[in-house]
């Protein structure tokens, strides 16, 4: 029997086995994809969100905690608990030297047109490296790891962990469990069921794409409700973000991402614009969109921008509908041509005079048109036009386990003292709503890693050196 069971095996998961490992504890991991799938949504991840207060390494200049807190206040309108999101932000201020021991690399500062050079630490070779890193590294330690082996129970005995029920019927018991099993985005009848009909008769869910891992059904997510768990979140809450249409059903990962929104303006199916498309910086606004095209005719719209804004966005792994004027642009992407045009003529009308710069909080707006464009509001009118089709792609799910700084699931109001979870099945204790990059890595990593420390001394094995960084994300 090992000490620890981890059930999962993306970075949350990862995080866990190595830091109950590192603590003298023997470790199984249970991956309910086979091995060349490994990895869940880490697979697609990029950067990690860093708190610091100077120049570090591979991020410039300072991102204090207060700024930090601010932004992801913004971006959850308050929907979120204070303590521990701010224990996960100075955790991310400190666990870049522990991830490199682990073989992580990362790259030099990005320019350019991403602006978070200064906020994030990109990882060399994206969350593919990532991953097997820290597989190769559990690996050397000993850490034991199961593929293709789906967990479809637990056994539990007034609100502690005895044991793990695969799909085939196996029953394995640990002395301490962590569950890093993702949400339930890959479940399409869930989410049909959670996000239900809009006034038009559709189901909401029925046009959206997954940007990750098919295998995060949401198996031990509903288990764990259904047992008396304590929960939180919203269950239609994600990381939800406007993706291109034509992108495959499951595991689209970044390279399906549209990011010239705010350089133009986005019509739905009606040709109606619905949103301010210059609200904020991109990185700090993009994950709220695939929930503004969810509430749009038929979960659909488009990004149009002209010729100006070629070459200052990352450009999309599709090209996008091109067209000489912008009548024949309605036409090719099937929208009503007149009411596209009264659209496009009532925005240029608007679109004052300033000085355009997509690297600041630009003086470009609009007067007189709802929605406005408070930034970057450029008159659309240099042939060739581009369209993009825009879907909702799922990234992850918010609904989880209500935790504490220890990482430990609750049933009513008390905590367990050896089953714990991590990465999605927490974040929605951090995120009540939106978005901002790198933060779901900054979530998983500390919740992660905690997660595998309580874990290993729920089994009687104490980290020889986490402690005094514990106290540092604690705030003491």
């Amino acid at each position: 029997m090992p000490d620890v069971l981890v059930i999962g095996g993306g970075n949350a998961a990862l995080c866990s086995a190595l830091m109950a490992r590192e603590a003298g504890a023997s470790v199984l991991m249970l991956e309910s994809a086979p091995k060349e799938w490994r990895g869940g949504n880490s697979m697609h991840v990029r950067n990690l969100r860093c708190m610091h207060d100077a120049p570090q390494d591979v991020l410039v200049e300072a991102y204090p905690e207060e700024e930090f807190w601010q932004d992801l206040l913004k971006v959850t309108g308050g929907i979120t608990n204070e303590p521990l999101a701010r224990m996960v932000i100075r955790h991310s201020s400190r666990c870049r030297p522990w991830m490199r021991k682990h073989g992580v690399h990362f790259q030099p500062p990005l320019s350019g047109a991403l602006h978070v050079a200064r906020t994030n630490a990109f990882f060399m070779g994206g969350g593919k490296a990532l991953v097997n890193a820290y597989y190769r590294s559990a690996e050397v330690l000993g850490v034991k790891i199961r593929y293709s082996t789906p967990v479809k129970s637990l056994e539990l005995k007034d609100g502690q962990f005895v044991a793990a029920i695969t799909e085939s019927g196996e029953r394995i018991t640990a002395k301490s469990c962590v569950l890093g099993c993702g949400g339930f985005e890959s479940n399409l009848e869930w989410q049909r069921e959670a996000w239900g009909q809009n006034e038009r008769g559709e189901w909401t869910a029925e046009n959206f794409l997954i940007r990750g891992t098919r295998f995060n059904q949401g198996v031990l997510l509903k288990f764990m409700i259904d047992a008396g768990a304590d929960s939180i979140g919203d269950p239609t809450q994600a990381h939800c973000v406007a993706i291109d249409a034509r992108a495959p059903l499951y595991d689209g990962g970044i390279c399906t991402r549209i990011d010239c929104v705010s350089l133009g303006v986005v019509v739905n199916r009606e040709a109606k614009r619905f949103y301010d498309e210059g609200e904020d910086f991109w990185p700090k606004r993009y994950a709220i969109w695939g929930r503004l095209v969810a509430q749009q005719p038929g979960q659909t719209a488009w990004s149009i921008i002209d010729q100006k804004a070629i070459g200052r966005f990352m450009p999309p792994v599709f090209d996008g509908t091109k067209a000489n004027t912008l009548e024949e642009l309605a036409v090719k992407i099937g929208v009503d041509p007149t009411t596209f045009m009264e659209t496009l003529n009532a925005y240029n009308a608007a679109c004052q005079p300033g000085t355009f710069d997509h690297t600041a909080l630009d003086d470009c707006r609009t007067d007189g048109v709802v929605p406005a464009k408070t930034h970057w509001a450029r008159v659309i009118d240099t042939a060739p036009f581009h369209a993009y089709p825009l879907k909702p792609g799922i990234t992850f799910t918010y609904l989880g386990m209500k935790t504490d700084e220890t990482a430990a699931c609750r049933f009513g109001g008390v905590a367990s003292t050896n089953l714990f979870a991590a990465g999605e099945m927490v974040a929605g204790n951090v995120l009540g709503k939106g978005y901002t990059a790198g933060v779901g890595m900054s979530i998983g990593t500390a919740f992660g890693r905690i997660a595998g420390v309580n874990a290993a001394a729920s089994a009687g094995h104490h980290h020889p050196t986490f402690k005094e960084e514990l106290a540092y994300a604690a705030g003491h």
